[in-house]
């Protein structure tokens, strides 16, 4: 007996809701596990306990973690050079994406060219010559050098973000302010600015994110215990003769997560203040 139309859309409500909790147990199992382990005691672990729920929750790691390393300084490393990187992307993202945005011409195409190569190339490729620069500029060992590195790094992501951002706003709105007057810097500050401010949280929660999750360049450039972001610091829980210690090292990669959850979290709510409030004036 052939379906019905209603019964056909019940069965594709049923299958995407299924698929999107298949998804979603996915997405989270990692999250759970590094939850339960960092709540597990020793003999726990060791013994490979199944369950995602502790059978004897513990706070032994998180003594641990932070009494054997400077979380706290790391963490603070690592939120200085993940915010100053996410705020000069955005600062030299706008002005730039807006030129590639209005003006077509050969030098865009080069531009956006570079910005696909960019985010192709491999970081194994790159990291001698960035070394060799790095070390001739001075910044070798420096939170300075890691932020222009992380900056360079996500430049080209924000330039296609926001670029597609500009491109969505009519230039008739520019065109009409033109008219009136204002001139080129007036146009991005009072009507591309506000309009671009869901690409901006976007473009923000990407540089923070990846600043604050990158490992290698961090690794190769930085040698200073005091100024170790906190990627870093969370690998000496792997030692050569100890093996990995799965406690702490569970329970400092949930500390370390923490902050991105939180901005994650306040630009998510803004970028749908932003879309919300496009939507109404629209």
């Amino acid at each position: 007996m052939p379906l019905t139309r209603r019964q056909k859309k019940r069965l594709f409500l049923a299958l995407r809701y299924f698929l999107l909790i298949l998804l979603l147990i996915f997405v989270l199992s990692p999250a759970l596990w590094l939850f339960s382990i960092a709540f597990k005691g020793q003999p726990e672990i060791l013994k490979g306990a199944p369950s995602f729920i502790p059978l004897d929750p513990t706070f032994d790691n998180f003594i641990t973690a932070f009494a054997e390393q400077s979380i706290f300084r790391s963490a603070r490393n690592s939120l200085f050079v993940s915010l100053s990187a996410a705020v000069i992307t955005v600062f030299i993202s706008v002005p730039a994406a807006y030129v590639l945005a209005r003006f077509r011409g050969v030098a865009s195409k080069i531009v956006l060219g570079w910005a696909i190569l960019a985010q192709m190339v491999p970081f194994i490729l790159i990291i001698i010559p960035l070394y060799l620069i790095v070390i001739r500029a001075g910044f070798y060992d420096n939170l300075l050098g890691l932020i222009l590195v992380y900056t360079v790094w996500s430049l080209p992501y924000a330039l296609w973000m926001l670029r597609n951002f500009i491109m969505a706003i009519p230039i008739e709105l520019e065109e009409s302010a033109a008219i009136d007057g204002a001139s080129r810097i007036q146009v991005i500050r009072n009507i591309i600015a506000p309009l671009l401010v869901p690409g901006l949280v976007v473009t923000t929660a990407f540089a923070f994110i990846n600043s604050w999750n990158e490992f290698f360049f961090a690794l190769v450039l930085i040698r200073s215990p005091e100024i170790t972001p906190l990627s870093l610091l969370i690998v000496r829980f792997i030692g050569a003769n100890e093996g990995v210690r799965l406690g702490p090292l569970a329970a400092a990669a949930l500390v370390a997560t923490i902050p991105s959850i939180i901005v994650f979290a306040f630009l998510q709510k803004r970028l749908s203040g932003a879309l919300i409030g496009g939507a109404v004036k629209g």
